[in-house]
Protein backbone atom coordinates (compact mmCIF):
# COMPACT_ATOMS: atom_id res chain seq x y z
CA UNK A 1 0.00 0.00 0.00
CA UNK A 2 1.51 3.39 -1.03
CA UNK A 3 0.77 6.89 0.14
CA UNK A 4 -1.03 9.33 -2.13
CA UNK A 5 1.28 12.24 -1.21
CA UNK A 6 4.59 10.41 -1.86
CA UNK A 7 5.28 7.56 -4.31
CA UNK A 8 6.89 4.41 -3.06
CA UNK A 9 10.67 4.22 -3.28
CA UNK A 10 12.13 1.78 -5.75
CA UNK A 11 13.61 -1.29 -4.08
CA UNK A 12 17.39 -1.29 -3.67
CA UNK A 13 18.89 -3.72 -6.24
CA UNK A 14 21.74 -4.52 -3.84
CA UNK A 15 20.41 -4.31 -0.31
CA UNK A 16 22.72 -4.62 2.66
CA UNK A 17 22.47 -8.17 3.94
CA UNK A 18 20.65 -8.38 7.27
CA UNK A 19 22.38 -9.62 10.31
CA UNK A 20 24.29 -8.44 13.37
CA UNK A 21 27.17 -7.12 11.20
CA UNK A 22 25.05 -5.17 8.70
CA UNK A 23 25.82 -1.83 10.35
CA UNK A 24 29.58 -2.48 10.25
CA UNK A 25 29.46 -3.62 6.59
CA UNK A 26 27.65 -0.45 5.54
CA UNK A 27 29.73 1.89 7.72
CA UNK A 28 28.85 3.92 10.82
CA UNK A 29 27.48 6.83 8.76
CA UNK A 30 25.36 4.86 6.28
CA UNK A 31 21.92 6.20 5.34
CA UNK A 32 18.91 4.15 4.46
CA UNK A 33 15.69 5.05 2.77
CA UNK A 34 14.63 6.72 -0.46
CA UNK A 35 17.28 9.46 -0.12
CA UNK A 36 20.21 7.12 0.58
CA UNK A 37 21.73 7.65 -2.88
CA UNK A 38 21.85 11.44 -2.45
CA UNK A 39 23.34 11.12 1.03
CA UNK A 40 26.06 8.78 -0.18
CA UNK A 41 26.95 10.97 -3.19
CA UNK A 42 26.73 10.50 -6.96
CA UNK A 43 29.78 8.23 -7.06
CA UNK A 44 28.73 5.81 -4.34
CA UNK A 45 29.20 2.11 -5.02
CA UNK A 46 26.66 -0.55 -4.26
CA UNK A 47 26.87 -4.27 -4.57
CA UNK A 48 29.36 -6.94 -3.49
CA UNK A 49 32.33 -4.49 -3.67
CA UNK A 50 30.74 -1.74 -1.57
CA UNK A 51 32.71 -2.78 1.52
CA UNK A 52 36.04 -2.40 -0.31
CA UNK A 53 35.03 1.01 -1.68
CA UNK A 54 34.02 2.19 1.79
CA UNK A 55 37.30 0.91 3.22
CA UNK A 56 39.31 2.81 0.58
CA UNK A 57 37.40 6.00 1.34
CA UNK A 58 38.13 5.79 5.08
CA UNK A 59 41.90 5.14 4.66
CA UNK A 60 43.76 7.51 7.02
CA UNK A 61 45.41 10.45 5.29
CA UNK A 62 49.15 11.00 5.49
CA UNK A 63 50.08 7.30 5.69
CA UNK A 64 53.17 6.46 3.59
CA UNK A 65 55.15 3.30 3.15
CA UNK A 66 58.67 3.36 4.58
CA UNK A 67 61.45 3.68 1.97
CA UNK A 68 63.09 0.45 0.86
CA UNK A 69 66.63 0.18 2.16
CA UNK A 70 69.19 -0.66 -0.56
CA UNK A 71 71.24 -3.82 -0.20
CA UNK A 72 74.95 -3.85 0.61
CA UNK A 73 76.15 -4.06 -2.98
CA UNK A 74 73.95 -1.13 -4.03
CA UNK A 75 75.19 0.93 -1.09
CA UNK A 76 78.78 0.10 -2.02
CA UNK A 77 78.24 1.18 -5.64
CA UNK A 78 76.57 4.41 -4.53
CA UNK A 79 79.42 5.22 -2.13
CA UNK A 80 82.04 4.55 -4.80
CA UNK A 81 80.14 6.68 -7.31
CA UNK A 82 79.84 9.55 -4.82
CA UNK A 83 83.54 9.47 -3.91
CA UNK A 84 84.93 8.83 -7.39
CA UNK A 85 86.36 11.78 -9.32
CA UNK A 86 84.59 13.13 -12.39
CA UNK A 87 86.99 11.46 -14.79
CA UNK A 88 86.58 7.95 -13.33
CA UNK A 89 83.54 6.90 -15.39
CA UNK A 90 84.92 8.18 -18.75
CA UNK A 91 88.23 6.51 -17.95
CA UNK A 92 86.47 3.21 -17.24
CA UNK A 93 84.55 3.48 -20.54
CA UNK A 94 87.78 4.27 -22.38
CA UNK A 95 89.36 1.23 -20.74
CA UNK A 96 86.57 -1.01 -22.07
CA UNK A 97 87.10 0.37 -25.58
CA UNK A 98 90.84 -0.20 -25.22
CA UNK A 99 90.28 -3.80 -24.16
CA UNK A 100 88.17 -4.41 -27.27
CA UNK A 101 90.88 -2.95 -29.51
CA UNK A 102 93.55 -4.99 -27.77
CA UNK A 103 91.55 -8.17 -28.25
CA UNK A 104 91.12 -7.43 -31.97
CA UNK A 105 94.85 -6.78 -32.38
CA UNK A 106 96.04 -9.82 -30.42
CA UNK A 107 93.54 -12.34 -31.77
CA UNK A 108 94.00 -11.27 -35.44
CA UNK A 109 90.52 -12.41 -36.56
CA UNK A 110 91.50 -12.17 -40.22
CA UNK A 111 93.52 -15.41 -39.90
CA UNK A 112 91.37 -17.32 -37.39
CA UNK A 113 89.21 -20.31 -38.29
CA UNK A 114 85.45 -19.78 -38.73
CA UNK A 115 84.72 -22.01 -35.72
CA UNK A 116 87.41 -20.51 -33.49
CA UNK A 117 86.27 -19.51 -30.01
CA UNK A 118 84.58 -17.20 -29.32
CA UNK A 119 82.46 -17.51 -32.42
CA UNK A 120 79.06 -16.39 -33.68
CA UNK A 121 76.45 -18.92 -32.60
CA UNK A 122 74.15 -18.09 -35.54
CA UNK A 123 76.90 -18.60 -38.12
CA UNK A 124 78.14 -21.76 -36.40
CA UNK A 125 74.69 -23.38 -36.45
CA UNK A 126 73.16 -21.99 -39.68
CA UNK A 127 76.07 -20.72 -41.75
CA UNK A 128 74.43 -17.29 -42.05
CA UNK A 129 76.03 -13.97 -41.23
CA UNK A 130 74.48 -12.28 -38.22
CA UNK A 131 74.06 -8.47 -38.10
CA UNK A 132 77.42 -8.15 -36.32
CA UNK A 133 79.46 -10.68 -38.29
CA UNK A 134 82.66 -9.13 -39.62
CA UNK A 135 82.72 -6.36 -37.03
CA UNK A 136 85.86 -7.61 -35.26
CA UNK A 137 87.69 -8.05 -38.57
CA UNK A 138 86.53 -4.59 -39.66
CA UNK A 139 87.94 -3.14 -36.43
CA UNK A 140 91.25 -4.94 -37.05
CA UNK A 141 91.49 -3.40 -40.53
CA UNK A 142 90.54 0.06 -39.18
CA UNK A 143 93.35 -0.16 -36.64
CA UNK A 144 95.70 -0.99 -39.52
CA UNK A 145 94.36 1.97 -41.58
CA UNK A 146 92.87 -0.29 -44.27
CA UNK A 147 89.43 1.28 -44.63
CA UNK A 148 88.41 -0.47 -47.91
CA UNK A 149 89.01 -3.90 -46.35
CA UNK A 150 87.20 -2.82 -43.19
CA UNK A 151 84.19 -1.63 -45.21
CA UNK A 152 84.24 -4.89 -47.13
CA UNK A 153 83.73 -6.83 -43.89
CA UNK A 154 81.19 -4.51 -42.24
CA UNK A 155 80.31 -1.31 -44.06
CA UNK A 156 77.81 -0.01 -41.48
CA UNK A 157 80.35 -0.43 -38.67
CA UNK A 158 82.89 1.70 -40.52
CA UNK A 159 80.19 4.23 -41.42
CA UNK A 160 79.07 4.66 -37.79
CA UNK A 161 82.58 4.87 -36.28
CA UNK A 162 83.03 8.67 -36.69
CA UNK A 163 79.62 9.34 -35.10
CA UNK A 164 80.30 6.96 -32.21
CA UNK A 165 83.73 8.49 -31.64
CA UNK A 166 82.32 12.02 -31.52
CA UNK A 167 79.54 11.00 -29.16
CA UNK A 168 82.10 9.51 -26.79
CA UNK A 169 84.48 12.48 -26.98
CA UNK A 170 81.73 15.04 -26.35
CA UNK A 171 80.29 13.04 -23.45
CA UNK A 172 83.66 12.22 -21.85
CA UNK A 173 84.96 15.78 -22.26
CA UNK A 174 81.88 17.22 -20.63
CA UNK A 175 81.89 14.67 -17.82
CA UNK A 176 85.61 14.74 -17.02
CA UNK A 177 86.70 18.30 -17.84
CA UNK A 178 83.49 20.28 -18.24
CA UNK A 179 84.04 20.93 -21.94
CA UNK A 180 81.04 22.36 -23.78
CA UNK A 181 81.51 20.55 -27.06
CA UNK A 182 78.70 20.57 -29.64
CA UNK A 183 76.52 17.55 -29.03
CA UNK A 184 75.35 15.34 -31.84
CA UNK A 185 71.56 15.46 -31.90
CA UNK A 186 70.10 12.27 -33.36
CA UNK A 187 66.34 12.19 -33.77
CA UNK A 188 64.30 9.00 -33.30
CA UNK A 189 63.55 8.98 -37.03
CA UNK A 190 67.27 8.88 -37.85
CA UNK A 191 67.82 6.05 -35.37
CA UNK A 192 64.87 4.13 -36.82
CA UNK A 193 66.18 4.65 -40.36
CA UNK A 194 69.62 3.40 -39.36
CA UNK A 195 68.17 0.29 -37.73
CA UNK A 196 66.06 -0.38 -40.84
CA UNK A 197 69.17 0.02 -43.03
CA UNK A 198 71.07 -2.35 -40.74
CA UNK A 199 68.30 -4.93 -41.05
CA UNK A 200 68.28 -4.62 -44.85
CA UNK A 201 72.07 -4.95 -44.90
CA UNK A 202 71.89 -8.06 -42.69
CA UNK A 203 69.42 -9.67 -45.08
CA UNK A 204 71.21 -8.61 -48.26
CA UNK A 205 74.57 -10.01 -47.17
CA UNK A 206 73.04 -13.50 -46.90
CA UNK A 207 71.38 -13.58 -50.33
CA UNK A 208 72.97 -16.23 -52.59
CA UNK A 209 73.01 -14.08 -55.75
CA UNK A 210 75.50 -11.65 -57.18
CA UNK A 211 76.35 -8.90 -56.26
CA UNK A 212 75.13 -9.75 -52.73
CA UNK A 213 77.53 -12.66 -52.46
CA UNK A 214 80.38 -10.14 -52.26
CA UNK A 215 79.04 -9.01 -48.86
CA UNK A 216 79.32 -12.49 -47.34
CA UNK A 217 82.08 -12.71 -44.75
Amino acid sequence: MTSVDRPAAAPDPHPVPPGPHAEHAAGPHAHYGPHAEHAAGPHAHYGPHAEHAAGAATWPAGVAYPPVEPDRFTRLVLRLHARAPRWAVPLAALGCVGLGMAYALLSDPTHSDPDARPTCLLKLTTGLDCPGCGGTRALWYVLHADLPAAARHHFLFVFSLPFLAWLFVSWAGNRAFGWRLPELRISPKVIGGFLALWLAFSVARNLPWAPFTSLYV
